[in-house]
C-alpha cells in the first residue's frame, strides 16, 4: 500500500498572490495529517516566492508525521537544513524563472558536488532523496551519490497532450521504476498528479510513496481541504 504526502506549496501560493496571512501552508499541513496523510513536503526555494522561513521552521515543530524539505544543493539551504533537521530532504533543480519545478535534477552533471550535500545530510540524520527525471542513467548515478530514495519526476507524464502520448511516457517512468528497484533504492513519484492520472500507477507497486500537492489544492476549493485528501489517499492506498 502506497503512502501519500502532500505538498502545501500551494497554499502558500495563494497566501502571497495576496500578500496576507492567509491561507496558511502550516495549518493546511495540520488538516492534511488529520485527514490520514502520512507526511508532508515543503520547498523552500531561494528566492522565498511561497514557503518561507518561518513556515518552515514551524512545520518543523507541528508536523507529527514525516517533514520532506524539497531543497537546491546549494550551501545556504545545506545550512538550514542541518540547523532544522526535517525527517528528510528532497534535492531539486530550481531554477528563477520557472513558475513550478519544471523538470528532474541533472545529477550526472556535478555529481561529486551532490555525493557531497548527500554525505552532509546523512551525517546529519537526515534521509536523502534525489528528484530526477525517468532516466536509468540519473537514477543510477543518485544511488552512487548515496540516495535513500529516488523521485521519479512524472511531470512529462503528466502533461501528455493525448492518450497516445501519455502512454508512451509511461513507458519511460515503468522502465525507470524497474531500474530503480533492481538498485534496491526506495521509490516515490510526483509532480502533476491529480485525481485522473495518477490511477495509471497502480500497476506499480515498487513505488512507496506519492508526492501530490496542486490538484490536492484545487480539489479542496470544491471540497475542503480535508476530504481533498482524503479522496486521494483512497485512490493511493488501492494500489
Amino acid at each position: 500500500m502506497a503512502r501519500l504526502s502532500i505538498n502545501v506549496d500551494h497554499v502558500a501560493t495563494v497566501r502571497q498572490a495576496r500578500g496576507s496571512s492567509t491561507p496558511d501552508p502550516v495549518f493546511a499541513a495540520g488538516l492534511a495529517e488529520l485527514a490520514g496523510a502520512e507526511g508532508i513536503i515543503c520547498h523552500l526555494r531561494e528566492d522565498r516566492r511561497h514557503i518561507n522561513d518561518r513556515d518552515f521552521k514551524l512545520l518543523r515543530q507541528t508536523v507529527k508525521t514525516r517533514l520532506n524539505l524539497e531543497m537546491a544543493a546549494v550551501e545556504e539551504m545545506v545550512e538550514i537544513a542541518v540547523a532544522h533537521h526535517p525527517d528528510m530532504v528532497t534535492l531539486v533543480p530550481e531554477k528563477r524563472q520557472e513558475l513550478t519545478t519544471e523538470g528532474g535534477l541533472d545529477v550526472n552533471a556535478r555529481p561529486e558536488h551532490y555525493r557531497k550535500v548527500a554525505e552532509q545530510m546523512r551525517t546529519a540524520g537526515i534521509e536523502v532523496s534525489f528528484f530526477v527525471d525517468p532516466d536509468a542513467r540519473q537514477i543510477k548515478t543518485a544511488h552512487q551519490c548515496g540516495a535513500d530514495i529516488v523521485e521519479i519526476h512524472t511531470g512529462h507524464y503528466a502533461e501528455a497532450a493525448s492518450e497516445q502520448e501519455a502512454v508512451e511516457r509511461f513507458k519511460r517512468i515503468v522502465t525507470a521504476v524497474e531500474a530503480a528497484h533492481k538498485l534496491d533504492v526506495n521509490i516515490s513519484a510526483g509532480h502533476g498528479l491529480d485525481y485522473v492520472n495518477v490511477k495509471r500507477f497502480s500497476v506499480l507497486p515498487q513505488i512507496e510513496e506519492y508526492s501530490i500537492g496542486h490538484s490536492i489544492v484545487a480539489m479542496a476549493i470544491w471540497v475542503g481541504f480535508e476530504q481533498a485528501v482524503r479522496k486521494m489517499l483512497d485512490l493511493v492506498r488501492n494500489f
